[in-house]
C-alpha cells in the first residue's frame, strides 16, 4: 500500500489552485479541469463556482508563501471555514477513501474540505515540504514529494534557471 504523507491529493489540489490564482484569465472551466487533473470527481462548475474557488485558492496561496510559524493559523482558518468533516466514501466503484466532505455537498464546499484537509495533513507531517517557487517571477506552489525534502523551486527547469544565471553572473565578476 502506498501511503502519501504529505497530503495527498487535497494538498496538489491546494497546489494548483494556488497556482492558477496567479492567472487574471481563468475561466470556471480552467478550475474544473485543475480539479479533475487531481482526482476530483466534479461533474461541472458555473462560473460563480468557479470565482468561489479562485477566491479559496488566493487563501490557499497564502498558506504557500507564510513562514513555518504562520501556516497553522492559515491553515486552521480554513478548516473553520471549509467545516471540514471526514467519512469515508467508496462513489464509483472506488475502493473506500476519505473525504473531508458529503457526497451531497456542493463543488465549491468539496474543493475547499478536501484543499484544506490535504494542507492539514501537510502542515502537521511535512511543514517544511511545500511553498511557492524560490525563482524570482515565477510563483508556482509545489508539495514537496521529493526524496531528500530540500526542493525550493516548482520543476528542475526553474532550479537550472536559477544556477545558470547565478553562474554566468560569477563568471562576469571574476
Amino acid at each position: 500500500m502506498h501511503f502519501n504523507p504529505y497530503g495527498g491529493s487535497g494538498a496538489q489540489v491546494a497546489a494548483a489552485l494556488a497556482t492558477l490564482v496567479q492567472d487574471d484569465s481563468v475561466s470556471a472551466d480552467d478550475v474544473l479541469d485543475t480539479c479533475r487533473a487531481h482526482g476530483m470527481t466534479l461533474t461541472g462548475l458555473t462560473d460563480d463556482e468557479g470565482a468561489r474557488i479562485l477566491g479559496w485558492g488566493r487563501r490557499l496561496r497564502e498558506v504557500f508563501a507564510a513562514g513555518n510559524g504562520d501556516q497553522v493559523e492559515l491553515v486552521n482558518r480554513l478548516l473553520a471555514t471549509a467545516a471540514v468533516r471526514p467519512h469515508i466514501s467508496g462513489h464509483d466503484g472506488k475502493p473506500p477513501h476519505l473525504h473531508y466532505a458529503s457526497e451531497d455537498a456542493g463543488a465549491v464546499e468539496r474543493v475547499q474540505a478536501h484543499s484544506a484537509g490535504g494542507l492539514a495533513h501537510l502542515v502537521c507531517e511535512a511543514p517544511d515540504r511545500f511553498g511557492l517557487c524560490a525563482r524570482e517571477g515565477c510563483g508556482i506552489a509545489f508539495v514537496d514529494t521529493s526524496r531528500n525534502g530540500r526542493r525550493r523551486f516548482c520543476s528542475t527547469r526553474c532550479g537550472t534557471r536559477v544556477n545558470v544565471a547565478d553562474h554566468r553572473a560569477r563568471q562576469l565578476s571574476a
